[in-house]
């Protein structure tokens, strides 16, 4: 029998289960019957013991491919998201067969960054997750890749799985993998070791796990560890288990030593505010003298145009930026007021002109 873990996730009430395209397709690209299968059945499972549970589910696009006759994942986008379109719906019609033939409805709901970065958006988000599972559904969660562009390109939903999990206030999120957990190496090398359980991802970590994706998805093992980070933040532990393993989902629940376990390290934050941190591609940076950096990463404060000292880069307003300090530290990252160039106009002005809110603005 497998050994129990110092800290137990078994008393997990709301769990978020990330299943990858890895872990649902088969060989072809198309949705796997029987390894979804037994994935639904584990689900059903803690379903049925009063666990409310959340899917990301991944595998649109292979789906897609596949019905296409496309045999390579295309590089571009219109056909990426045709790709999505068609397979999106034959992925959510399994995962329906599956799960209403014994248990509760399930719901599609399709969201992108957007969706959590504006606050209105997140807020409705919030709200029908909430519901859903206030009345007994299983929601499936894919990104909206038919109108994505940057997420389709990053992640393999593993990023937006973490931002879920802090939305519905996961206690954990299970991201279900081709490969056991995390290694101390390349899972091929000799002697390579599996990580049970990991407390803090370091450099060293993040380097080697920085490796080659699939085939048909998208996501590697750096992206599983950007979103345990992500869920870190959340207050919300994780697990990344070998999605084959039979009883993987009951297993982890129950606390047994399966795949890598990552504790919650932090309380929560906003998932607006960490789709700030972690989402969106800085287009570049601002650069603030020595009471702006105290200000923002120790006061809780706007940053003003008065203690900016230099503009980086070509950005709009609305868009992400870094802050860093005096000696080229990154202080905070945040969305800007203004474009470069009327920004590269108002550095150094009195007056109380706020460049980043602090609602808009994280600390790092």
């Amino acid at each position: 029998m497998a050994a129990e873990r110092t800290q137990r996730p078994a008393e997990a009430k709301r769990v978020v289960v990330k299943v990858g395209t890895s872990s649902l397709t088969s060989g072809d690209g198309m949705p796997d019957r029987q390894r979804l299968q037994q994935i639904t059945e584990q689900l059903l499972s803690l379903h049925r013991s009063g666990v409310e549970i959340v899917i990301v589910s991944s595998g649109a696009i292979a789906a897609g491919m596949s019905a296409l006759g496309l045999e390579r994942r295309p590089s571009d986008m219109p056909t990426l998201q045709a790709a999505a379109a068609v397979g999106q719906r034959r992925l959510m019609d399994l995962w329906a067969e599956l799960l209403e033939s014994e248990g509760p409805p399930v719901a599609q709901v399709l969201l992108t960054q957007h969706d959590i970065v504006q606050r209105s958006h997140y807020v409705n988000a919030r709200n029908t997750l909430e519901r859903l599972l206030e009345l007994g559904a299983i929601p499936i969660v894919n990104e909206n890749d038919t109108v994505a562009v940057e997420e389709i390109r990053y992640g393999d939903n593993d990023r937006i799985a973490a931002l879920v999990a802090n939305i519905v206030r996961a206690d954990l999120l299970v991201l279900l993998s081709d490969v056991e957990g995390v290694f101390t190496s390349h899972p091929s090398t000799p002697g390579a070791s599996l990580l049970t359980t990991v407390e803090e991802i370091t450099p060293d970590l993040l380097r080697s796990a920085a490796r080659g994706r699939s085939a048909l998805g998208s996501g590697g093992m750096a992206s599983k560890l950007e979103a345990v980070r992500i869920a870190s933040l959340s207050g919300v532990a994780v697990v990344i288990a070998f999605g084959d393993r039979p009883g993987a989902l009951i297993d982890v629940w129950q606390g047994r030593d399966v795949g890598t376990y990552f504790p919650a390290s932090r309380p929560r934050k906003a998932a607006r505010k960490l789709w700030i941190a972690w989402a969106p591609a800085a287009r570049g940076r601002i650069v603030v003298d020595e009471g702006a950096r105290r200000a923002v990463s120790h006061g809780n404060k706007s940053l003003l145009a008065a203690g900016v000292r230099a503009v980086e880069g070509s950005f709009k307003a609305g868009d992400a930026v870094e802050v860093v300090g005096p000696e080229g530290e990154l202080v905070a990252k945040g969305l800007v007021a203004f474009d470069s160039d009327l920004l590269a106009e108002i550095i150094g002005t009195k007056g109380g002109r706020e460049v980043i809110h602090r609602d808009q603005l994280v600390v790092l």
